[in-house]
């Protein structure tokens, strides 16, 4: 785990990166210290937080990537459980500081970008309106 890097290193996060490019938006900020959570995007004149979550760190129940390793299960059954609350504290948190939080799963851009394309604009171009 200590190879995992914090920061732009995955492959999911480099593609919104480039769908937020495609759609013409830059007015974001990557991990910011100051933000609960160090969204992954922060839009700060909107107050909105996108995190772009893995399948299987976060816990997804939809995708297959989500499959529990069979070597030393019980540990990883607490790692995941223990991500899946620090996301629902950061939530709270952002919501009572007055901020949006988006939550982009690993396998919705891999399988449909233009749908997380889509998804970001309108909620970009809605929290602009407020």
């Amino acid at each position: 785990m200590a190879a995992i890097k914090g920061r732009g290193a995955c492959s999911t996060e480099v593609a919104v990166r480039r769908i937020l490019k495609r759609l013409g938006i830059t007015k974001w900020r990557s991990h910011l210290d100051s933000i609960p959570g160090k969204p992954d995007f922060a839009f700060r004149k909107i107050k909105l937080a996108v995190f772009v979550d893995g399948c299987f760190w976060h816990g997804c129940k939809v995708c297959t990537k989500n499959r529990k390793p069979a070597t030393n299960a019980a540990f990883w059954r607490k790692k995941i459980a223990g991500n899946m609350r620090r996301d629902k504290r950061v939530n709270r948190e952002l919501n009572l500081l007055g901020w949006s939080v988006l939550r982009i799963w690993e396998h919705s851009v891999e399988k449909n970008s233009d749908k997380v394309a889509n998804r970001l604009a309108k909620t970009i171009k809605a929290k602009s309106k407020e």
